[in-house]
Order: structure tokens, then C-alpha cells, then sequence
């Protein structure tokens, strides 16, 4: 294949002129000193009986660290001319790596690896461990495994230890230490703490390590974590298949994401920068995103998280809360298509099911997490969500389906700022968490206050959930910046009037 006739300057902490060559898809295989667990464990769709945790295997112990990043070309169609990043109309999207370097090689890098995985488990209250078989990795998916623990109980802890061995071989090459917490059955009231999170970005780091919050929210002995989407972004690098997963190994081959993941009982939340790329739905004829395809990007969601079954689902963690993880990108309709009854964003079945399980539940407060948000406000130049104009007619079918329903909240994700906000006809309160570090916030002016907001701040941090049966019934959220300050708390308590704060 040919070279390009050109240099690139890359921006990396190198600022090296380095001479770029295509993308090779070849992957590394075994490495006999392994294999490792590099990318950590992940514990998610935690129910009162179950748990599912996702493993992966590495040829190398750690990430690559010091090395050049990639980067992506284009073509312009009347000349042919290759060029850097214009719009997302760019054509032919191709990932050229630095003369010397490959997938298996650039920063963040970690090669994945055949072998082996056995997990060990048990309630902290209990000496005696239990344990699955040896499972092969899968390399179709990432050298990744999933074990589902299906016999576990109501409001434990539990410890994990999870090892690995290469498949030729029975001594243990790599072990992983981890914890969960299972939620309390319906009828056990107690205070139950949870975090949020969303809008990770790679390039916006802001500790030596990765990211600010997760040592910070690992100091909170939380029951559990939310990330409610955009947790990598796919625009930029991820022109093929191999490249999408690259991207999940960047990011959870940080130190501190990969310590903090292995501590918690974790949900995950696709939104469109981890389906394809920015504000995408299947149908696009584009070539921006070169050989990776939309279904592709479903498909290694999938492989990649924690999940069970569907990517909606709920979970109910004790009398007092329960939660609903919704899907917004495998249904929806293009945005493109006029509003009406035929356009949507959740789809038919999951709104049936998100009506009648709400319905059902006799939880004290309901949470509806959605990776969008429902009541905004939000730019009006945007039309990819329940806020906006485009899908309003969706939008208000479920803000009056939750006006009936009492102590019942939106937290929501997408947004790169953080703010309250009071819907001025439903009274329905919905928080956006705001992105994880501070160089990622955005999109939103600090002085433009609306009379829905009842907090807005345009800052990178975090938030928490605490629900008190002990303090009048109540839910206090508040949001911190980066380094764990506090910034606004909203305190409600369940007999009072929706969202007074």
C-alpha cells in the first residue's frame, strides 16, 4: 500500500514529526510469561441473586504508556487530497499509525491474550470461597469472558478473586482481587449511597493516572456506581472494529479506572459516542467512521460490558429505590424524521415495559437514569434527545406518565454541564450529572440561567445519591467538581411535594 506523501505533526507530550502508515489489523497472539489481567474486571447488572463479571486477558501485565497516539485521515472525494479532521461529512475515514508502531503498540495499548479464567467468590461474612470452572477467553470478543454468579444473597459484600492461567498449563500466571455489594431485598429499609457519571473523554484526563473522581468516589464505600454513557468516545480513532475495542483498553487500563471498577458493583449506559459516533442512529450513509458500522458498534458494547441481557433493564435496591437503565440507541428513529406518533427514541417495546414496570413498583423513590436527557433545558440548536423539539412528541408521552407517579427523578447523562432543573408544567426534577473532568465541560454558558434551573454550573465532577429512610424518607443529591468538593446538594423528602427542594 502506499505511503502518503506528507508528515503529520502528532500532539502528543513528544511533539515528534512522525511519518504515518495504514492500519494493520492483525492482533498479537500469547505470550508465554502471561497472561494478565491489564485491563481489570468489570461488575455489573448486580441484582440481589446475581452478578455479572467481565474479565479480560492481556499479554502484558500493564498498558503501553509511553508511546505515540494514531491518527485519522480522510479523502476529499473531487481531489483525492488526504486530510486531517474538517467536519463529521468527512469521507473515508482510515487510521494511520506512526512509522514503527502498530494497534498492539500506541499508547494505551494493551494486546489482548489467549488463555484461561477461573473466579473465585464469597460474602465477606464467610470463610469459605466458592468457584467457577476455567473458562477460555473469547478472541472474537476481545480475549473477554463473562461469568454469571447466580447464587448469591440480599445486601452482602462480596470478595473476589479472580485468576488466570495461560491454556497449555496449570499454574495460575495473574490474580485480581475485587468486591462488590449485592442491593437489599424489598423489604429491608436502610440509606443507600450510589455515584454517577458520564461524558468520559480520553484526551481530558486529568490525573497522572487517568481521572480525577474515581479515587475519590473509591473513598465512599459506595453500594453502588452509574455510568450513564459517552464512557469512550469512538469519533476520532475508531475506523474499524479492532480499533472500537482499543479504545475500551485504553480506558479501562487506567490506573485509577481499572481500581476503582474492581471495587463496585457498577450499571452501564450506552450513548451514541459508544454505539458509533455523534448523535448517530442506525441508517446514516456516511463513510466517516471508514470500515466500523453501527451494528459493529452495538455489537462490541455488548462485548464489553457487564451486561446480561438487554441494555434496558432495572434494578431495585431495597423498599426504598429502584432504578431505570434505559437504551436510546438500538430503537431510535432518525432524527432527521419529522415528530409524531411514529417517531421514536426508545421504541415501542421498551416503552411498554418502562410504564408497566414503573407501574408495578411500590419503591419509595423511582429513578429513571437515562443516558439523554428528559426535561432539559438544552440548546436549541440540538435535536437528538426527549428535550429537544425533534423528539417532543416521545418526550412528553414520558414526562406525563412520571408526572403520576410520586418521588419519582431523572438523572441524566450527555450533557457537558451540570445543572437542576425543575420542569415548569410536571414539576419533575432531573439532574445532569455533568462530564468527568474539567477541560470536558462545555456546550452550555455559565450566565444563562433558566427559569427551570435550580442549580447549573458548567464544571467536570460527579454526583451522588443518598437515600435516607432515617432522615424523614429523603433523597439528597449533590454534585462535586473534579477534586471531590461539593458544589449544590438538593435534599427532598418523600411526603412533600414533587421536587420541592
Amino acid at each position: 500500500m502506499m505511503k502518503p506523501n506528507f508528515f503529520l505533526k502528532k500532539r502528543s507530550k513528544n511533539l515528534l514529526f512522525l511519518l504515518l502508515f495504514p492500519l494493520e489489523l492483525m492482533a498479537q497472539l500469547g505470550d508465554p510469561q502471561g497472561p494478565y489481567f491489564a485491563t481489570g474486571i468489570r461488575i455489573g447488572d448486580v441484582s440481589q441473586n446475581e452478578a455479572v463479571i467481565w474479565t479480560r486477558l492481556t499479554q502484558n501485565p500493564t498498558r503501553v504508556s509511553d508511546a505515540p497516539l494514531p491518527i485519522a485521515l480522510y479523502t476529499d472525494p473531487e481531489t483525492g487530497a488526504k486530510h486531517t479532521r474538517k467536519t463529521r461529512e468527512d469521507k473515508n475515514g482510515v487510521v494511520y499509525f506512526p512509522e514503527g508502531y502498530n494497534i498492539n503498540t500506541i499508547e494505551g495499548a494493551v494486546p489482548g491474550a489467549a488463555g484461561l479464567v477461573k473466579i473465585k467468590y464469597k460474602s465477606a461474612e464467610s470463610k469459605e470461597w466458592q468457584s467457577t470452572t476455567w473458562q477460555a477467553v473469547s478472541p472474537e470478543a476481545n480475549f473477554s469472558r463473562k461469568f454469571i454468579l447466580s447464587d448469591l444473597k440480599p445486601g452482602l459484600t462480596y470478595e473476589l478473586l479472580v485468576e488466570a492461567r495461560p491454556v497449555e498449563a496449570s499454574k495460575v500466571s495473574a490474580q485480581l482481587k475485587g468486591k462488590f455489594k449485592t442491593p437489599p431485598d424489598e423489604k429491608s429499609s436502610r440509606k443507600i449511597i450510589f455515584a454517577a457519571s458520564t461524558c468520559q473523554g480520553y484526551p481530558d484526563r486529568d490525573h497522572p493516572q487517568g481521572f480525577k473522581i474515581y479515587p475519590f468516589l473509591e473513598g465512599l464505600d459506595l453500594d453502588f456506581f452509574v455510568h450513564a454513557g459517552d464512557i469512550v468516545y469512538y469519533d476520532n480513532l475508531a475506523k474499524n472494529k479492532g480499533m472500537a475495542h482499543y479504545h475500551w483498553d485504553r480506558m479501562f487500563s487506567l490506573p485509577t479506572n481499572k481500581s476503582f471498577h474492581a471495587q463496585v458493583t457498577s450499571y452501564f449506559e450506552k450513548d451514541d459516542h459508544d454505539a458509533w459516533f455523534n448523535d448517530s442512529y442506525r441508517g446514516i450513509e456516511t463513510s466517516f467512521m471508514g470500515e466500523f458500522t453501527f451494528d459493529q458498534g452495538l455489537e462490541v458494547f455488548r462485548q464489553e460490558m457487564p451486561i446480561k441481557d438487554k441494555t434496558y433493564r432495572t434494578f431495585r435496591w431495597g423498599k426504598d429505590l429502584q432504578i431505570w437503565l434505559v437504551e436510546g440507541r438500538d430503537y431510535r428513529s432518525p432524527n432527521t424524521q419529522p415528530d409524531g406518533p411514529e417517531k421514536t427514541i426508545w421504541g415501542k417495546e421498551q416503552m411498554e415495559w418502562f410504564k408497566s414496570t414503573v407501574t408495578a413498583s411500590d419503591a419509595t423513590f423511582k429513578l429513571l437514569i437515562s443516558p439523554t436527557p428528559i426535561i432539559g433545558p438544552d440548546r436549541s440548536t440540538k435535536k437528538d434527545n426527549h428535550s429537544n423539539q425533534g423528539f417532543s412528541y416521545e418526550g412528553e408521552q414520558i414526562r406525563e406518565f412520571m408526572a403520576s407517579q410520586s418521588n419519582m427523578y431523572v438523572i441524566c447523562g450527555d450533557r457537558h454541564w451540570q445543572y437542576v432543573s425543575k420542569h415548569p408544567k410536571y414539576g419533575i426534577v432531573e439532574f445532569s450529572i455533568g462530564p468527568n473532568s474539567r477541560d470536558h465541560a462545555g456546550g452550555w454558558k455559565q450566565n444563562d440561567l433558566r427559569p427551570e434551573h435550580l442549580y447549573l454550573n458548567v464544571v467536570g465532577g460527579t454526583m451522588t445519591v443518598t437515600i435516607d429512610p432515617q432522615k424523614k424518607g429523603s433523597i439528597t443529591v449533590i454534585h462535586y467538581d473534579v477534586d471531590g468538593n461539593p458544589l449544590n446538594e438538593f435534599v427532598a423528602y418523600a411526603a412533600s411535594k414533587r421536587g420541592e427542594p
